[in-house]
């Protein structure tokens, strides 16, 4: 396994720091960094990304699976609706060109598994997208996740929480990730999904000391218990992790 980790338009501190951890995790040794920070010319926050994939895409044609991740697509676009107005080509929504939508899906597409004739390698892209008052409808959110097979999507809300990592179930969707989990695994988490989100629903009554009935009180405490075993800050799950760790996962994220 192979990372490449691709940041644009990020403060030189942030950088430092995700660098910092790779380099704690002994991750460094199987890691490319590419790194456009913020206050570097909008051109080459253009061109990062693309810069990125041309060494992830090496990797791959030499027979490794290749994980690469861009932090973030947001900072990327706006670099690039930066460009095209000095460029004076016509605005679109939001100001961003009306070919931004081609600009990522030409990006993203390049991530594929390849033939035996072409190195039997593949290249999975994990996008990063900023979201502007956590909606998730505007332009650019909208547009990549109908590129993408799915977004898991952190909620600021359930991190003031406590709840890590902050994953908000009702907003993350996977499209094909159902095809591709065991069946029992399947059947168990649908309903794991179902009863977490009636929990998140009837939480914020909870919250105001609202008197509730034994079957309303059953559903909240079912779903706490499902927060608390997910939860990385639970000690448990740190030997849960490590015993999963050694073996193979079927499954997707994106």
């Amino acid at each position: 396994m192979v990372c490449v980790y691709c940041s644009i338009g990020q403060r030189a501190a942030g950088v430092a720091k995700a660098i910092a951890v790779l380099r704690a995790k002994g991750a460094m040794a199987y890691t490319a960094v590419v790194v456009s920070e913020g206050s570097d010319p909008p051109g080459l926050a253009y061109i990062a990304p693309y810069a990125a994939t041309s060494i992830a895409e090496h990797f791959a044609h030499a027979g490794r699976d290749v994980l690469i991740v861009f932090d973030d697509l947001t900072q990327h676009a706006r670099a690039y609706r930066e460009l095209s107005l000095l460029l004076r080509r016509p605005p679109g929504r939001e100001a961003f060109p009306g070919d931004i939508f081609y600009i990522h899906s030409r990006l993203l597409e390049r991530a594929t598994h390849f033939r035996k004739e072409l190195g039997g390698g593949s290249l999975t892209a994990l996008p990063i997208i900023e979201t502007d008052a956590q909606d998730i409808s505007a332009y650019i959110p909208t547009n990549l996740i109908s590129i993408t097979d799915g977004q898991v999507y952190l909620s600021p809300s359930l991190f003031e929480l406590g709840v890590l990592p902050a994953v908000d179930v009702s907003k993350s969707v996977s499209r094909v990730g159902g095809h591709a989990q065991r069946p029992a695994f399947r059947a168990f988490a649908g309903d794991l999904k179902l009863a977490y989100a009636q929990f998140e629903e009837l939480e914020s009554f909870a919250r105001f000391g609202a008197r509730m009935d034994a079957a309303t009180q059953a559903v909240i405490d079912h779903g706490q218990r499902i927060r608390a075993a997910s939860s990385s800050t639970n000690p448990r799950n740190v030997g849960a992790a490590a015993d999963c760790s050694s073996g193979r996962t079927d499954g997707e994220a994106v």
